[in-house]
């Protein structure tokens, strides 16, 4: 193969596989975490749990997810990305069978134990996914690549919302977790026949002191950083409640609300994907607009939930809001390492991580107490709220170069 078929560091087949391993591993962690959401009713009847303490079960991870990503970021600037990949594949698995196994017995606390395990898996898989795929490709394409890398979280959404009520209905609900846990097998599989050589795109240089404290105290990376708290905190709150409000405002199925509800990260997985060339094509390459309008379009359609009656409108609502939030999470993960020197990006992107996924942690926890001591309107009301912090915001965010 010539020069002209090489990446950045690594031929297009080397690349290829890199970011359908990366894909398939991510895609089966977000599955894992999301897969109780859609069996909530199930699961609070099974255990015997409130509103508060079920979103636990989605939040721990996200919890896990917050104080490890940093850590794993420096890590993962130090040590073989290879070996990490290795580790979190297998901690998935033991996450998943400890899991069915605690679940089983009726062990709450033990279920949320396997849970933080799961979430390490998460991370690693995420952090080193984003940083390799878009290091592993040209510069120009960079967005679009790391875009289509995060597309795997909302596909991964999209089987658990879907599946869980299936799997639930053949084997109970406890099987769901070592089910989607084995996904990851195939694409630890994926990821190490493509790097049997090296990893593309994996810096060599370590950070220094100076780089780290100059990332820590950069106002325009927490401002996207602050931008991803406030997109993860809608993207999860919505996939989190939604089917119960489904279930308990117009007395659909399961089944069906799991269906519904899959609509939500299956056309973000579009928008993720499309982020990029949006960004590339609409706005001349200019990162603020794509946030801006995300964040603008996302806050009537997400105050509609609260609003609108019909469920077909509340299924229109969910397509505008999975698009638009889901638009400005996929190009983040670009944005941040396009602002930030070579040497620090893993870290960039860790931090982004742990600052969007406590978001993550809080949304499900928060929106299950509004929703216990108010209702589902206020619930989704706030959220137009975040939205609108999240238009503000935007206007104020920094323009690569």
């Amino acid at each position: 193969m010539n020069d002209e078929a090489n990446t950045n560091s690594g031929t297009r087949r080397e690349t290829a596989g890199l970011l359908v391993g990366f894909f398939l591993l991510s895609m089966a962690a977000a599955a894992y975490e999301i897969a109780p959401a859609s069996v909530l009713p199930v699961i609070q009847e099974s255990l015997g749990l409130g509103a508060s303490a079920a979103g636990w079960l989605v939040s721990v991870m996200y919890a896990t997810a917050v104080v490890t990503s940093v850590p794993v970021g420096i890590a993962l600037d130090r040590f073989s990305v290879r070996r990490a990949v290795v580790f979190g594949t297998l901690a998935l698995v033991v996450a998943g069978v400890w899991g069915w196994y605690a679940a089983t017995a009726g062990a709450f606390l033990w279920l949320l134990a396997s849970r933080v395990l799961g979430g390490l898996s998460y991370v690693i898989f995420w952090n080193a996914g984003a940083n390799s795929v878009g290091s592993a490709v040209a510069p120009e394409y960079r967005a679009t690549a790391v875009g289509v890398f995060t597309a795997s979280a909302p596909v991964g959404f999209a089987l658990g919302q879907f599946g869980s009520p299936l799997v639930e209905s053949v084997a109970g609900w406890p099987a769901i977790l070592p089910t989607y846990a084995a996904i990851g097998v195939a694409g630890v599989v994926v990821f190490l026949l493509a790097t049997r050589e090296h990893v593309p795109g994996v810096e060599t240089d370590a950070p220094d002191r100076t780089g780290l404290l100059d990332l820590f105290t950069d106002s325009g990376v927490w401002t996207v950083c602050v931008l991803c708290f406030l997109a993860y905190s809608l993207y999860l709150f919505v996939n989190t409640w939604l089917p119960s409000y489904l279930v308990d405002g117009f007395g659909i199925s399961l089944a069906a609300s799991g269906l519904l509800t899959a609509l939500f990260p299956t056309i973000g997985a579009v928008a993720r994907s499309a982020s990029g060339a949006v960004s590339e094509r609409l706005f001349d390459g200019k990162r603020r607009p794509v946030a801006v309008a995300s964040f603008a379009v996302a806050t009537p359609a997400v105050v509609a939930f609260a609003l609108v009656s019909r469920l077909e409108l509340v299924v229109a609502a969910l397509v505008v809001v999975g698009f638009a939030i889901q638009l400005v999470t996929g190009l983040l993960f670009s944005y941040i390492a396009e602002i930030v020197p070579p040497t620090v990006r893993t870290t960039a992107v860790s931090l982004l991580t742990s600052i969007g996924l406590f978001g993550a942690f809080a949304a499900p926890i928060a929106g299950g107490a509004i929703i216990d001591s108010a209702g589902y309107a206020p619930a989704f009301l706030v959220a137009g709220g975040v939205a609108v912090v999240g238009v503000v915001l935007a206007l104020r965010a920094p323009e690569p170069g």
